[in-house]
């Protein structure tokens, strides 16, 4: 029995569907829900230190370039506070119980171990369907917590950024 489900989110505009899926299914079987922001590296809107993260330079900066730095990462920790606070209210509004919780580091082991501490027993998160050297490049954290998860995963697949499906053409008589 789904008592508990975990929501990774992150600051992408393809979170709505996940959230969508989740609070339906939530308010459906009466589960509490528990939203996950990572603040990573790798999240849209984080600041500029992937350029050096990926690449293992690691210049000395100097105090104005780490000052600036250490306000751009504390202006992403506050968006990503606000976006975990609209998910709580928006679930509110449903009738869902909800908490969330935001955690600094890598964001599949961070997923896998709150799954594992909160004892959820179902974790819902996007997928962009990233594959091959995509995939390989860029990493895939659905692909890890698929793979690492203590329990079972929901992916919602979102799309990806500037991919569009065609639509079939209706028949030509």
């Amino acid at each position: 029995m789904i008592q508990k489900i975990l929501v990774a989110i992150d600051q992408s505009t393809a979170n709505r569907r996940v959230v969508q899926e989740a609070i339906a299914l939530s308010a459906a079987i009466q589960a509490e829900l528990n939203f996950v922001h990572v603040l990573s590296f790798e999240d849209e809107g984080s600041s500029d230190a992937p350029a050096y993260y990926r690449t293992g330079f690691f210049p000395v900066p100097n105090v104005a370039t780490f000052e600036r730095y250490q306000h751009r990462w504390e202006m992403h920790k506050q968006q990503g506070l606000e976006l975990l606070q609209f998910q709580i209210q928006h679930s509110t509004e449903a009738g869902v119980r909800a908490t969330f919780t935001q955690v600094a580091g890598d964001p599949g082991r961070a997923i896998c171990r709150l799954a594992l501490e909160w004892e959820a027993d179902l974790i819902v998160m996007g997928r962009r369907g990233l594959s091959g050297l995509s995939e390989i490049l860029i990493g895939s954290v659905s692909n890890y917590v698929l793979h690492h998860a203590p329990c079972s995963v929901l992916t919602v697949q979102t799309p990806q950024r500037g991919i569009r499906v065609a639509k079939p053409e209706a028949d030509a008589r």
